[in-house]
């Protein structure tokens, strides 16, 4: 049965942007914002170039057919970029002003903390806003889960896969490093189902000695020919630490650092389904004039939290999983 229009008779003019680092599932949930809100009579405007477009004024009208052929593919169609003068207060208030330019009631902000920080600084300034979480690093701190974090977690396994076959031939520690400055879920993430022998993340210490010399001598004299170690690039350099590894070991080590090989690809099913259900959830919320809410999954719910509120909230590694990881790892 075809969903009922909008019950509000006044339609919003809906401004969508993309901000900070790209995630995979970025056109999924601008796709899922678009579709959904254009039935419901309300326009929808793009916003090129994050919040730096959205003071500049680079924003254009979509239609359907703007979003259409993107939900399977990577990136932000929107583009993104970071924004010193939207951080000042001559920033904010050009901002503003595009804005009521361009008639916008509300902006759809798509991205990490620092963009939740910038849509709650232009809801401070009078703009009503809505936030949708996207980062691989899946760090926000309301959410259980970030669009992006799926894609990337499977793009670091492939790549530790293929690595495994050349360190096996060759006998070498690969010293693999993956992103993540203040949080090491990726690097947990996928040094458990990689299979990695050491994994070191920015919330827990570790002791060189005892925590990778001493795991490596006992795998290599319990005849283990090959290692992988994943480290997230907040604990410490893979380059430095491949050089200590062989230093220390006598095993021949090589790093590779994955950078932004992490943030591209065609975002996998889970990208592209909790995109869409995210969206879907932040239409429901501008239908209803809910606004300044962070669409955020927790206990496995999809639900709306007052964004001031949610930016207040902190997320830290789960005990039980660095213990899991120490034995898997024994």
């Amino acid at each position: 049965m075809e969903r009922e229009r909008s019950k509000n008779f006044a339609h919003l003019n809906i401004g969508i942007l993309t901000s900070g680092g790209d995630a995979p599932g970025m056109n999924a949930a601008i796709r899922a914002v678009t579709r959904p809100a254009l039935h419901l009579g309300h326009r929808v405007l793009g916003v090129r170039r994050g919040y730096h477009g959205l003071w500049r004024g680079d924003i254009y009208e979509m239609n359907s057919r703007t979003v259409s052929e993107i939900i399977h593919k990577g990136g932000t169609f929107l583009m993104t970029a970071r924004s010193k003068t939207f951080e000042t207060p001559e920033g904010m208030q050009k901002a503003v002003n595009m804005c009521k330019v361009f008639e916008i009631d509300v902006v759809v902000a798509i991205g990490g903390d620092g963009t939740f920080n910038g849509a709650l600084a232009l809801s401070e300034a009078g703009i009503p806003v809505i936030a949708i979480p996207a980062t691989i690093d899946n760090d926000i701190a309301c959410t259980e889960y970030a669009i992006g974090y799926d894609t990337a977690l499977n793009t670091a396994i492939e790549a530790i896969d293929k690595l495994r076959d050349t360190a096996s031939s060759h006998e070498r520690c690969s010293v693999v490093e993956v992103m993540g400055r203040h949080a090491g879920y990726l690097a947990l993430h996928t040094g458990v189902t990689a299979g990695a022998e050491v994994v070191l993340i920015p919330e827990v210490d570790f002791d060189f000695q005892k925590d990778i010399v001493h795991t490596l001598i006992e795998d290599r004299n319990a005849g283990k020919n090959h290692y992988i170690v994943v480290v997230a690039e907040g604990a410490t350099s893979a380059l430095d630490l491949a050089k200590r590894i062989e230093e220390a070991t006598g095993i021949e080590s090589r790093a590779t650092t994955l950078g932004y090989l992490q943030r591209g690809g065609s975002p996998s099913w889970r990208d592209r389904f909790m995109a869409s259900l995210i969206g879907l959830k932040a239409v429901d919320c501008l239908d209803a004039r809910r606004f300044n809410r962070a669409i955020c999954m927790q206990n496995g719910d999809i639900v709306d939290l007052d964004l001031k509120e949610a930016l207040t909230m902190t997320k830290t590694i789960d005990a039980g999983y660095v213990e899991y990881l120490d034995r898997l790892t024994m």
